[in-house]
This record gives C-alpha cells, sequence and structure tokens, in this order.
C-alpha cells in the first residue's frame, strides 16, 4: 500500500474538508437556482394558456363584430325599405295577400 506521512494525511483532510463546505455552500444556491428555474417554467406555461385563451377570446369577438356589422347593415337595408314605402316611392314591392302586386290588381280594375 500506499504510505502517506503524515503531512500528506492532513493535507488531503484539508481538501476533503475544502470540497465538503464548498458543496455544502453552494447546494442551497443550485437549489434556489433549480426552483427557479421551474418557477419560471411554470409561469411560462401558465403565460402560454392564457395567451392561447386571449387569442381564441379575440378571434370569437372579431366574428361576433363581423356578424354585428352584417346585422347592422341588414337593419339600415330594412330602414331604407321602410322609408321607402312611407314616401309611396316602393308600391311595386308591395303584395297583397294572395302575393299580387298592388300595381297589377289596381290595373285590373
Amino acid at each position: 500500500m500506499l504510505a502517506l506521512s503524515t503531512g500528506g494525511i492532513i493535507a488531503l483532510a484539508v481538501v476533503v474538508a475544502l470540497l465538503l463546505i464548498v458543496l455544502f455552500a453552494l447546494a442551497p444556491r443550485l437549489r434556489r437556482a433549480r426552483e427557479e428555474r421551474r418557477l419560471q417554467a411554470r409561469r411560462n406555461e401558465i403565460a402560454g394558456r392564457h395567451r392561447g385563451e386571449a387569442e381564441a377570446r379575440h378571434a370569437h369577438a372579431e366574428r361576433a363584430e363581423r356578424e354585428a356589422q352584417r346585422a347592422r347593415a341588414e337593419a339600415e337595408v330594412h330602414e331604407q325599405e321602410a322609408a321607402l314605402h312611407e314616401r309611396g316611392l316602393a308600391d311595386d314591392r308591395l303584395a297583397d295577400e294572395r302575393g299580387a302586386d298592388v300595381a297589377d290588381r289596381d290595373s285590373v280594375r
């Protein structure tokens, strides 16, 4: 076997002790760093979910806005039709209960 002198054994013990001190000193930092990485990954995951939900809701809102614009346009057409009828400018579009035009009925008389 190898024979170590007393000085060699002491030097070896000092080196091992220093390594243990360094490991114990770094362990909490390494643990905190690992926990911080986990926390950041979780934050990113949750933020991604929220962004996905926000995108879906934006898309839904845009579809609803397009539908509302279409409905407003249809309402405007009906308003214009009503105004034409009130002024008597759309008599050719009137139909009686049987489906005959009023103009046709008046011309028969």
